[in-house]
């Protein structure tokens, strides 16, 4: 299940976060609200996806030590599809 996640996380992280929400539970444990990932999926997807996958993994539920790297990462990945497409035009 991991493999095909991340088969849809390089093909488009949308996908991704639908996949994870159809085939497991990893989002209604990271997130209590609703409204934060429907938010994360319209503007910040890989940084929804990295901060679920990283909060569900390690022990104790919650995001430790190099996981705020792969976070972090995410981060500068949307902020670059965002504002990354305005230099170029």
């Amino acid at each position: 299940m991991g493999c095909f996640v991340l088969l849809f996380a390089l093909i488009s992280p949308r996908l991704a976060i639908i996949a994870t929400w159809l085939f497991s539970d990893v989002l209604e444990r990271t997130y209590d609200a609703w409204l934060v990932p429907v938010i994360g999926f319209f503007i910040l997807p890989w940084t929804t996806l990295a901060w679920a996958w990283m909060y569900d993994s390690g022990p104790g539920l919650r995001v430790d030590g190099l996981e705020w790297i792969v976070v972090g990462v995410a981060v500068l990945c949307d902020l670059g599809s965002l504002f990354g497409g305005a230099s170029r035009r």
